[in-house]
C-alpha cells in the first residue's frame, strides 16, 4: 500500500488532482490548474489549464509542465477523473514506466494532503480577488 512505502526523495510519489471553479485570469483566462503535490516534502506545482481541457491536453501540460522541473516520477496518486483513467493517459504512464495510483476522492488517509492544500489555495485565490476590487 502507498501508506507504508518508504519515500528517498522529492519528486518519488506525487498526488495530482484539480482545482476547478476558479476565476479566470492572465491572458488565455484559464479557469482551473492541475495541483501537483509531492509526498516527500509536502511542495506544489500548480499547472494552469481550463477545466474542459481534453484528456490529450492535460497529459501534455502536465509532461511539458513538471518533468523539465522534478523529473520523472515513480508513481503519481489522483482520483479516478474520467482524464486521468482514459487509453492515452495510462499508455503514456506505460512508455515512460511510471505508476498511476488511484484513490478514492475526497480520501483522507490517501489524499488529504491534497485536498487541504486546494482549500487553502481556493481560499487565498479569493481573498486575492477581493482584495483587487477594493
Amino acid at each position: 500500500m502507498i501508506q507504508t512505502q518508504e519515500l528517498k526523495s522529492p519528486w518519488e510519489i506525487v498526488h495530482m488532482d484539480w482545482v476547478k471553479a476558479l476565476p479566470p485570469g492572465g491572458d488565455r483566462s484559464f479557469n482551473a490548474c492541475l495541483k501537483l503535490v509531492d509526498r516527500y516534502v509536502k511542495t506544489q506545482m500548480l499547472l494552469p489549464c481550463d477545466k474542459d481541457d481534453t484528456d490529450m491536453r492535460i497529459a501534455i501540460m502536465r509532461w511539458k509542465g513538471s518533468i523539465s522541473q522534478t523529473g520523472l516520477f515513480h508513481n503519481i496518486m489522483s482520483n479516478r477523473d474520467p482524464k486521468f483513467t482514459s487509453a492515452l493517459w495510462k499508455n503514456s504512464h506505460d512508455l515512460f514506466g511510471t505508476k498511476l495510483t488511484f484513490s478514492t476522492a475526497y480520501h483522507p488517509q490517501s489524499d488529504g494532503v491534497t485536498e487541504r492544500m486546494i482549500e487553502i489555495y481556493k481560499k487565498l485565490s479569493e481573498d486575492s480577488l477581493l482584495m483587487a476590487d477594493n
